[in-house]
């Protein structure tokens, strides 16, 4: 393969790979096969390509060109190669689950004309309450007699540092 070729497969094979990466699987499909067309099919740059294509004809909806291919690189001579294809191809071959309704939760089309009518406000405004005051006590209705118990607790404690020292 000379450089030009190199250049354009290597610059094919990125677009394909990006294209898939952010949903665009036509178009990755497109560069995948051009990839293919620029690369030797039975290296292992050849089959990494086709594995992409691979996926991509999957996720496009094209099940019965996925299966196909794999299909052809499950004889492929590199062992990494024909390993990921047969795991691939129990994927595709394996039957589709049945999924209850109540499993599904629906996305609604917000392109579609909504019911509501236009000039219909979503919420009103919500009434800011004020922040609370805080209660001010009056100090000549609080008890401020001492109850004598501060004196005992000094005391005791007193006692018992004096009786650590003593012993």
């Amino acid at each position: 393969m000379n450089s030009f070729a190199q250049e354009e497969f290597t610059k094919r094979y990125s677009q394909g790979k990006s294209a898939f990466e952010s949903g665009q699987y036509r178009q990755s499909v497109k560069y995948l096969e051009d990839a293919c067309k620029l690369v030797s099919l039975n290296s292992g740059l050849g089959g990494e390509v086709q594995m992409w294509l691979v996926n991509a004809y999957q996720a496009m909806g094209d099940g019965e060109s996925a299966i196909a291919l794999c299909q052809s690189l499950c004889a492929h001579p590199y062992t990494d190669t024909r390993t990921q294809a047969q795991r691939l191809l129990y994927i595709l071959k394996a039957p589709e689950l049945q999924r209850p309704k109540e499993w599904m939760t629906e996305i609604p089309d917000l392109n579609a004309k909504s019911s509501l009518p236009v000039n219909r406000r979503a919420s009103s405004p919500r009434k800011i309450e004020p922040k609370r005051q805080i209660e001010l006590v009056d100090l000549s209705t609080v008890n401020t007699k001492d109850n004598q118990f501060l004196l005992l607790s000094l005391i005791i404690s007193l006692g018992a540092i004096a009786s650590l020292f003593i012993l």
